[in-house]
């Protein structure tokens, strides 16, 4: 059952996403106005070139401190470069990072592997730009996104990341955990609208033997070796199997994970309600492990 306050907040009414709606859906997408940005005089921001890919970058209106790639979600086939920061721009006011957000291209006009690689290409921009070691975080399909970079930093012996931030994170295109069957339409992200978004990406090789850990990263065999990660999902999502499922994989491997399982959220729910009580909670569960990252 969603939290009652997160209720108050979902357009129940919205039916499942299909190929067909998501000119529609970009169109009526959310995004931070330059008012959220700034919060108050406490943050700036400018646009700039990350070698060929377009980035909104906050700072802190006093001293930098340290660097985050944050990716936006979208289910692969939506949002932009200020989608999810009407929330997230408090890391900036609040903790003095600079964040670091692509407008990577979407499917499924520019399938796998074309968004990660302008999320890695962003990384790599980063470190030559006295941006190096960041906490790569994302939400959605941000925070499948941001799963893969890291994997393929490790891999490709890319710059360094200091730890992933993964935010009901979208991983596993196989679309066949309990929870992926459990949630079939009454929240917010449902099966329906999830096998759209892979489809998107991977066309006829979604859910078969053959798509690469960069696309969905729970196909990864081994994940030993990755910084720390936080991984956060609500109970009533569609991901909160392959969230866990993740975070556990890499506690097996030997790696730091810490999780957290939201008790009545639904997909997104902190950015449908970022005042209820259990969004309040989720950030400042957040807030504090990047305090600590960052120590």
């Amino acid at each position: 059952m969603i939290d009652p306050e997160i209720a108050a907040a979902v357009d129940f009414s919205r039916p499942p996403l299909t190929a067909a709606g998501i000119p529609e859906r970009r169109w009526n997408g959310r995004v931070a106005t330059d008012a959220e940005l700034t919060r108050g005089g406490t943050v700036t921001f400018s646009e700039e070139d990350a070698d060929g890919v377009p980035v909104l970058v906050l700072r802190p209106a006093g001293s930098a401190g340290p660097p985050v790639l944050h990716v936006h979600g979208g289910g692969m086939v939506a949002g932009t470069r200020r989608s999810d920061l009407h929330v997230l721009a408090e890391w900036v006011s609040e903790l003095g990072v600079t964040l670091v957000s692509p407008e990577y291209r979407l499917a499924p006009e520019h399938p796998h592997p074309a968004p990660v690689q302008d999320c890695y290409r962003t990384l790599t921009w980063m470190a030559r730009n006295g941006l190096a070691s960041p906490v790569v975080a994302g939400t959605s399909a941000g925070g499948g996104l941001a799963a893969a970079v890291t994997l393929m930093a490790r891999d490709l012996g890319g710059p360094a990341v200091r730890g992933q931030l993964l935010m009901c994170p979208m991983l596993d295109d196989r679309c066949e955990t309990p929870s992926s069957h459990q949630f079939l339409d009454g929240t917010t992200w449902v099966r329906a609208s999830n096998i759209t978004g892979w489809t998107a990406l991977l066309g006829d090789a979604r859910g078969g033997p053959d798509v690469s850990p960069y696309a969905a990263p729970a196909r990864a065999a081994d994940l030993a070796g990755l910084p720390p990660a936080y991984v956060d999902v609500g109970s009533v999502d569609v991901f909160r199997d392959e969230a866990v499922g993740y975070a556990s994989r890499i506690w097996q491997a030997g790696g730091d994970a810490e999780l957290h399982v939201w008790p009545g959220g639904c997909h997104g729910f902190d950015q449908l309600a970022p005042e209820a009580a259990l969004s309040r909670r989720a950030r400042a569960a957040r807030m504090a492990w990047l305090r600590r990252a960052f120590a």
